[in-house]
């Protein structure tokens, strides 16, 4: 079936020059040949995500194309072509081309389109579905995969990604559709003459500035405590440079330096192997630079700005990583004691977090009062549950993240946002620069105060038709014959997250262990990437218990399989 495919993108007329001159290149090479047509390129629960190329199984403007008109088919059918959709896109390669493809497309289905001017974060495009009252935003990007992939995310009228059952009735849609010569387009400048095509830039950045400065708890802070703040930035080539220096700025902090050599987009992100903040070696010129200035923070946000990795510098001037479970961490003490101190902490508040992020937080609300509310993995299930608060009113959202550094404070976006957490940040630091405390040492007094939780995340990497059966194989063994001890330490329960009824979120390829001494372990399959993760926890009596138990668990054979 493979061979038909690409034999039909070689022959068919509908198929540009330049594609068939590529394909004409690998006709030797039966295994590329075969992993480029194998499948489709799946349109998965938030979109597609794939390696750029030709085939049906790459990312491409023809998989963009059926992508988008099943979309529109979708927007058509249910109604609100008037209101619109919005588009935004990254650095990355062809980003720019996808989205104004995108755009074409939905414009010759009649649906109104509103093109950012220029590369914007995704959680602004988050933000703009819901100021410019669209039915629904697309944002081409591949968030922090490395250069050859890039994306096309999906999100809907209260600005968060496509959820169940939306997802389903959309890829319903898109899967209808008969072939790539069936995606409708037409040209820029008649899009743009009969208003279907709007270009948008900056009254969307000014007003998304605004909700970020309305998250301040202590704006008084910076001018006293913020402006000998040193601060060192670096926007791996992406989208974040922008908004991130004007938030700042406009706020107060004075010295802001940003990386030079990463300081311009550029979507084959030529200084760093890949543009991911929780890559250490990612930090390289940024900590570089950061011990030249004496820099007191450092910070990365990836290519689309909605994730964002930190440094900061301890009382004995060493830098100090901080995971996503640590700086989420930080900032949701920083909400919640700073919101009590200033007596605006509701009563029905609520923390929502991803069931393999830390569990320290849930220590920290049970100081506040507070509910922790627990989601799949996906920033797009916290984003769910701000939707779900305002229509049931049994919460009001106070602040989520998830281990792999996103997070959001407030209800401004449905998604992720490293542009806030880049605010607030460093807004927590000027606060405690006003104890007499460093982020480091306050990150020490959560430990003390709630306990030395540790986690680490591993993966292996599977790629290809072979590479998602072994991953696939290997998650029913362990569903098939769970272990009864991991690292040394007693399961207590295993939560299989294929049994909605069990656990009560939607199925999910998902096994979660309990273990005895408040640690655990969670193993799924990547819906990014050819990856199976596995996420490990443990709470020790100090830092080098926890360092020790840590260990004890990353050593089991469980995350170490033979794959053949």
């Amino acid at each position: 079936m493979y061979r038909q495919r690409y034999e039909e993108w070689l022959t068919n007329p509908y198929f540009d020059r330049h594609t068939k001159e590529e394909l004409q290149a690998i006709q030797g090479d039966e295994d590329e040949i075969r992993d480029r047509f194998y499948r489709e390129l799946s349109f998965g629960t938030g979109g597609l995500r794939g390696i750029l190329g030709a085939g049906t199984n790459r990312m491409n403007l023809y998989t963009v194309g059926k992508a988008t008109q099943g979309l529109a088919d979708y927007i058509l059918k249910t109604g609100g072509k008037e209101d619109g959709v919005v588009i935004a896109f990254d650095s990355r390669r062809c980003s720019s081309q996808f989205a104004l493809h995108t755009a074409l497309c939905l414009c010759a289905n009649g649906i109104r389109s509103y093109l950012f001017e220029d590369l914007r974060p995704t959680p602004e495009l988050s933000f703009a579905v819901r100021y410019l009252g669209c039915t629904a935003g697309v944002v081409i990007t591949a968030s922090h995969n490395p250069p050859q992939y890039n994306g096309y995310k999906v999100y809907y009228r209260d600005g968060g990604q496509i959820t169940p059952p939306l997802d389903k009735a959309i890829i319903d849609q898109v899967n209808q559709v008969a072939g790539y010569d069936q995606c409708k387009t037409m040209k820029k400048e008649a899009a743009l003459q009969s208003g279907l095509l709007q270009i948008i830039g900056r009254e969307i950045d000014d007003a998304y500035i605004q909700q970020l400065k309305a998250q301040l708890l202590h704006p008084e802070c910076i001018p006293l405590y913020g402006k000998d703040l040193r601060i060192v930035y670096t926007p791996l080539h992406g989208t974040g440079g922008m908004l991130a220096k004007r938030i700042l700025k406009e706020i107060g902090f004075t010295h802001v330096t940003v990386v030079p050599q990463q300081e311009q987009p550029d979507g084959d992100f030529p200084t760093v192997s890949s543009p991911n903040p929780e890559d250490k070696q990612a930090f390289t010129l940024a900590l570089a630079l950061a011990r030249e200035v004496q820099a007191d923070l450092v910070l990365a946000t990836d290519p689309d700005a909605d994730r964002l990795g930190a440094y900061v510098r301890d009382q004995n001037g060493n830098y100090r990583e901080l995971t996503g479970n640590m700086s989420g961490m930080l900032l949701c003490e920083y909400e919640l004691s700073q919101r009590q101190s200033l007596h605006i902490l509701p009563e029905n508040g609520a923390i929502v977090k991803t069931i393999v992020t830390g569990n320290m937080s849930k220590v920290a609300a049970a100081r506040y009062h507070t509910a922790v509310i627990e989601t799949l993995t996906g920033f797009k299930y916290i984003g769910e549950q701000i939707k779900r608060f305002e229509e049931q009113k049994n919460h009001t959202y106070l602040f989520g993240y998830e281990e792999s550094y996103g997070c959001l404070i407030g209800t401004y976006a449905r998604d992720k946002d490293a542009i806030v957490a880049v605010m607030a940040l460093c807004e927590a630091a000027a606060y405690y620069r006003s104890q007499n405390k460093t982020l480091w040492e306050q990150m020490e007094t959560l430990y003390e105060r709630y306990g030395y939780y540790k986690e680490t995340l591993l993966s292996l990497t599977l790629t290809g038709a072979e590479g998602a059966e072994q991953i696939r194989r290997m998650m029913e063994e362990i569903r098939q014959a769970p272990p009864k001890q991991i690292g040394g330490f007693s399961v207590i329960e295993m939560r299989d997250y294929l049994c909605p009824e069990k656990t009560g979120l939607p199925s999910s390829n998902v096994l979660y262990f309990s273990l005895a001494e408040d640690g655990w372990c969670c193993m799924r399959p990547s819906g990014t990437e050819p990856k199976i993760k596995f996420y490990l926890g443990v709470k020790g009596r100090d830092a080098d218990d926890a360092r020790q138990r840590l260990a004890r668990l990353e050593a089991d054979p469980v995350f170490h399989q033979n794959v053949d």
